[in-house]
């Protein structure tokens, strides 16, 4: 549910005890809560702070969609064969793809997801602004060139998987219906019938 304060939207925020990555999610972020470490979550209409960490998240997400974290790091070390701050890809048939800012065990790190992402901008030196695709903005602790590289690594990642998928749909295809006759060869036999 969206508030608007003086013509201006804002998220709402609620509290969960649970959550599960969806496709509605944009980012998680930590969140100091007392003397322990929350997840601020942003989703396309709402903010929710959920007492795991942010990389609890992430892993359970990964299960729930029936894959373990590790076996998703795994995967894409061998589509893009980069070892460090890996992307993942959480549920590929919904596009949940995401990426961290940091080592996913590090305390300041945020997990962005590249759906929701429309533009992003330099703001300082460790500041980028991200724009998402429902027009909110928030300025957050990431160098540009960080978050840069990270969206490449995450689009270079989801071309990767796209690529195998649409090889397997042709290999299938061919294995159905057989070759598709060209049109050389075509010519060529009416060519030979009309001389006989």
């Amino acid at each position: 549910m969206m508030n608007c304060i003086k013509g201006v939207e804002i998220l709402t925020q609620k509290q969960t005890g649970d959550y599960i990555v969806n496709s509605c999610t944009m980012y998680i972020k930590p969140q100091e809560y007392g003397n322990r470490v929350y997840s601020l979550i942003g989703e396309v209409e709402e903010e929710i702070l959920c007492p795991l960490k942010p990389f609890s998240i992430i892993q359970k997400g990964c299960a729930y969609y029936g894959v373990d974290y590790e076996g998703r790091r795994k995967g894409t070390r061998l589509l893009i064969d980069y070892s460090r701050k890996l992307p993942i890809v959480i549920e590929p048939i919904n596009n949940i793809y995401t990426f961290c800012t940091a080592s996913p065990e590090n305390p300041k790190c945020i997990w962005f997801f590249a759906e929701h992402i429309k533009d992003y901008r330099r703001v300082s030196a460790r500041e980028t602004m991200v724009i998402f695709r429902n027009n909110h903005s928030n300025i957050f602790p990431v160098s540009y060139n960080t978050f840069n590289t990270q969206m490449l690594r995450t689009s270079y990642l989801q071309m990767k998987l796209m690529q195998r998928v649409e090889f397997n749909k042709e290999k299938l295809i061919l294995f159905l219906h057989g070759p598709k006759n060209s049109k050389a060869s075509e010519s060529s036999e009416l060519y030979l019938n009309k001389r006989k």
